[in-house]
């Protein structure tokens, strides 16, 4: 067989039909799963998320519902300009397209400010990082209150007049005072040095016999003296 006769039989009509058809196969399938995939998931439709912060739990439950959409609590925050069971986030946001039975989550404002529990800073922290601490969860502090002691030392925390301890459950929108060392510390807590008293020997004094005591003045008894008998 001659090179002729051998790329002949690759480009006769035969073979040139057979793989023409299936190039267009091949096309066909691309294609049908092309349109498939977006005919199945809906591609480019979808529903648009409502806002619904700001509103109450109620309302936008019922608007979620009636859109196809589901809803869930997440979370709770507080705010106290808004009312309770209001919505204060949601997540997808407004506009966004999404399928339907989707569902939203959302972020519902508690009826009561939470409470968190006192940091250990008593005797353990200055009034910088105590300050920093606080803060940091959220709480409000008045002007601390000097006591003495160390200068700038927590000494003691305030809420409402009242000691609290650390682990004490404590409402963050009660405001805290700080109890700081004044640098000056009261008179029953100073040391004192203990001074020895010096004592003086005073040498023995010789006794009168006439009937005094020279260092003294006090008389005594002499032999002379006139004793009445007793019966």
């Amino acid at each position: 067989m001659n090179t002729k006769e051998f790329f002949g039989k690759f480009f006769n009509g035969y073979l040139l039909l057979n793989l023409l058809a299936m190039a267009v196969v091949v096309v066909l399938l691309a294609l049908g799963v092309k349109y498939g995939l977006e005919w199945y998931t809906h591609h480019g439709e979808g529903i648009k998320v409502p806002k619904v912060e700001g509103m109450v739990y109620a309302n936008a439950r019922a608007l979620i519902l009636e859109d196809g959409l589901n809803i869930m609590v997440a979370d709770s925050g507080y705010n106290k300009k808004l009312p309770a069971n209001c919505i204060l986030a949601q997540n997808p946001g407004e506009g966004t397209l999404v399928k339907e039975g989707h569902t939203i989550y959302v972020t519902v404002n508690s009826p009561s400010s939470p409470s968190f529990p006192i940091p250990d800073l008593v005797d353990n922290s200055s009034y910088r990082e105590a300050e920093a601490k606080l803060m940091a969860i959220g709480f409000k502090l008045l002007p601390p209150k000097q006591v003495a002691g160390e200068k700038d030392w927590v000494y003691g925390i305030l809420s409402r007049g009242v000691r609290v301890s650390a682990g004490d459950m404590v409402s963050i929108e009660t405001p805290l005072t700080l109890m700081i060392g004044s640098g000056e510390y009261d008179s029953d807590d100073v040391d004192l040095d203990y001074v020895e008293p010096e004592y003086q020997n005073v040498p023995d004094e010789p006794i009168d016999l006439n009937g005094t005591n020279s260092a003294s003045g006090f008389g005594i008894i002499g032999e002379e003296d006139d004793f009445e008998e007793v019966p």
